[in-house]
C-alpha cells in the first residue's frame, strides 16, 4: 500500500460504527427532559451534542459522550438558590421515569445514563445572553460555572476549514495512539493539544494524506517536547482542560516508533511498525509475510478488543518488582532504562502503581511470551484473565525471549485504562 492508501484505510477504520444507536439515544433523553421541564416531547430541541462526538473528533468505540440538555430560562428561581443537586435529582428522575430499565447515576456535576457499551452525560444548564451556559456544580454545598461549548465548535470548525480538514482527522488518529499506548487523555485535552501543534507551524496547512505519517511523527515529537502542565486552555473557550497525567514519555516512544515506520516507507514491515503506534484500527499489509517456525505451537493470544469496547480516559501505571531468593533486586522499568536485561530464575511480581479510574472497575491482566523459546515450549499464553483482587500478578523469568505483560481497568463494558511492560529476558 501506499502511504495515502494505509492512511485512508486507517481513517476509515476509526469511523463510527454505531451512529443511528447513539442518535437514538440523544433523542430519548432529550424527549424524557422535554417532557419534565416543557411538557413536549420534542426529540431535538433543547439539547445539545458537545464533546468529541459534538466536535467531531470521536472515533469508533467512543463511550464517553456528552450532552447538555438546556432548561427553561423560567425554571432558574426554581434552582438558583444552593439548589444545584435538586436540579440534577430533577434530571435523573425525569430520564428514568420515562426509561426505567436504563442505568441513571447523579454525579457531582451530570447525570450519567449507561447503556451497553457507551455511556451520555447530560448536563442540565442554563443560557446566557453571551451563549455560554451556567452549570451546576453540587460539591460541598454547590455553585454555579460556566461552560463555552459552542465556542470550541465554532473555533474547531473554523480551523478545520483553514487547515485542509486535517485537524479533525490528526484528533481522530491521536485518539487511536492513546487507546494502543494508554495514554490517560480527554478527548478535549487531545483536541486542543492538535490544534495547537497545526496553529505552531503551516507545514501542514494544504498537505494531503500523503504527508500524514511526517504529521503524525511531528505531532507526537510536539507532545513529547511539551513541558509538564497541569492543565491548557481549551480551543475557542480558553477554558481550563485539566492534565490528569503524563502523557509525554509514551509519545516520545511513538515518535521513536514513527521514525521507524517512515524508514520502511510502504513495505509490509512499516504497516506492522505503525500498528505498534496505532493499533488494529491500523491496516495490516495487503499481502501478509508468513511467518516460519520449525515448531508446532498453538496460537493462544486473547486481544481485549474482542470482548470490549477500548476508549482510554484514565491512567493506569505498572510496575514491577525484581528479586531473588527472597531479596528485591530493583524496579524492572529502573532496569530496562539501564539497558539492562532479566537473567532467567528471578521473581517477578507486577502490580498496579497508580490508578485514577473513579468508581467500581474491574482488572484484568495478559502475559505473552515471544520468541523461539516460547514457540519451542508451546508456551505463548496470551489469555485473559481476571484479578484475583490484589492487583497485581507474579511470574517468574524461566525462558529467554520476548514477554510482554499488560493490564486492563474495565469499566460499563469499557476498558478505560491500561497499561503495559515489555519484559526481555536473555
Amino acid at each position: 500500500m501506499t502511504t495515502t492508501e494505509m492512511f485512508t484505510d486507517f481513517l476509515a477504520n476509526l469511523k463510527i460504527d454505531n451512529a443511528a444507536s447513539i442518535t437514538s439515544k440523544y433523542e430519548e433523553i432529550t424527549s424524557a427532559l422535554n417532557k419534565k421541564f416543557r411538557d413536549t416531547e420534542s426529540k431535538t430541541a433543547n439539547s445539545l451534542q458537545v464533546g468529541s462526538y459534538g466536535r467531531w473528533t470521536g472515533i469508533k468505540g467512543i463511550s464517553d459522550l456528552d450532552m447538555l440538555y438546556i432548561m427553561p430560562a423560567s425554571k432558574w428561581n426554581d434552582y438558583k438558590d444552593s439548589k444545584q443537586s435538586k436540579l440534577l435529582d430533577d434530571t435523573k428522575d425525569a430520564i428514568s421515569t420515562r426509561y426505567p430499565r436504563t442505568t441513571v447515576k447523579k454525579d457531582r456535576l451530570v447525570v450519567q445514563v449507561i447503556y451497553n457499551g457507551f455511556m451520555v452525560e447530560v448536563q442540565p444548564v442554563f443560557e446566557q445572553d453571551d451563549g455560554s451556559f451556567k452549570y451546576p456544580d453540587t460539591y460541598n454545598s454547590g455553585s454555579w460555572k460556566v461552560t463555552k461549548p459552542r465556542e470550541e465548535l465554532k473555533a474547531m470548525k473554523e480551523f478545520v476549514d483553514q487547515k485542509n480538514k486535517n485537524l479533525r482527522k490528526l484528533c481522530k488518529m491521536a485518539r487511536a495512539w492513546k487507546n494502543k499506548s494508554g495514554a490517560g487523555m480527554g478527548g478535549l485535552l487531545i483536541d486542543t493539544l492538535a490544534y495547537n501543534f497545526l496553529k505552531s507551524s503551516s507545514d501542514y496547512d494544504n498537505r494531503s494524506k500523503v504527508f500524514y505519517d511526517w504529521m503524525c511523527r511531528d505531532f507526537f515529537k510536539y507532545l513529547s517536547e511539551e513541558p509538564t502542565k497541569d492543565y491548557y486552555l481549551a480551543l475557542g473557550s480558553n477554558q481550563r482542560v485539566n492534565v490528569k497525567a503524563k502523557f509525554q514519555r509514551k509519545a516520545k516512544i511513538a515518535y521513536e516508533n514513527s521514525l521507524k515506520a517512515i524508514e520502511a516507507g510502504e513495505s509490509s514491515s512499516a504497516h506492522k511498525k505503525w500498528k505498534k503506534i496505532f493499533g488494529r484500527p491500523f491496516p495490516a499489509a495487503a499481502i501478509q509475510e508468513s511467518k516460519s517456525s520449525a515448531y508446532n505451537y498453538r496460537n493462544t493470544e486473547q486481544f481485549i478488543e474482542d470482548s470490549y469496547t477500548v476508549d482510554i480516559r484514565y491512567n493506569l501505571t505498572l510496575e514491577c518488582e525484581v528479586s531473588q531468593n527472597g531479596f528485591r533486586e530493583a524496579l524492572l522499568r529502573t532496569m530496562l532504562a539501564s539497558k539492562l536485561k532479566l537473567q532467567a530464575k528471578k521473581k517477578l511480581k507486577f502490580y498496579v502503581a497508580d490508578i485514577n479510574v473513579p468508581g467500581d472497575f474491574i482488572l484484568k491482566w495478559k502475559v505473552l511470551n515471544q520468541g523461539t523459546e516460547a514457540e519451542k515450549r508451546d508456551c505463548i499464553r496470551g489469555d485473559i484473565l481476571v484479578d484475583k483482587g490484589f492487583r497485581n500478578k507474579e511470574e517468574k523469568t524461566d525462558f529467554n525471549g520476548e514477554h510482554v505483560v499488560e493490564c486492563y481497568a474495565i469499566q460499563h463494558g469499557v476498558v478505560v485504562a491500561k497499561d503495559r511492560i515489555d519484559v526481555p529476558i536473555q
